[in-house]
């Protein structure tokens, strides 16, 4: 569904690309691209950048939970997770964006404590709406 809304399709060569994607102003080093395993199987993926528009603040790139595990929490899970040990970092927000449209990830994002910031991105074949999550 998640390629529905924000196209291309997936490709060996568009996950290399998205290991190596950076917004502007960041370095590798606060890059973090991780799997997320249960009982030896990939169940989910985030791209996680930190100090991401600012110090302060952590941006999801992309997070996917494979089709067998949606609706069973593990999400929510990973989220929660997260949110926990961002704050013990010290960061006090979470961004991310979801492609307009997206019901499924909008009602995700919110479940999970994001609130539409009001700012939009043209990205060309879909249109990013910013999300935020207090810490």
């Amino acid at each position: 569904m998640f390629y529905q809304y924000c196209p291309p399709f997936v490709t060996r060569d568009s996950i290399r690309s998205d290991l190596k994607a950076l917004p502007p102003n960041t370095s590798y080093e606060n890059k973090y691209y991780m799997g997320f395993f249960h009982e030896g199987n990939l169940v989910a993926i985030m791209d996680l950048i930190l100090g991401y528009p600012n110090q302060n603040t952590a941006f999801i790139g992309l997070f996917m939970v494979s089709k067998s595990e949606q609706g069973k929490g593990v999400g929510t899970d990973i989220i929660s997770e997260c949110a926990g040990f961002l704050k013990e970092k010290h960061y006090t927000r979470i961004r991310l964006a979801f492609a307009e449209g997206n019901q499924q990830s909008e009602m995700f994002w919110k479940k999970n404590k994001f609130m539409k910031t009001g700012e939009i991105s043209d990205k060309g074949e879909y249109t990013a709406v910013l999300m935020e999550r207090k810490l």
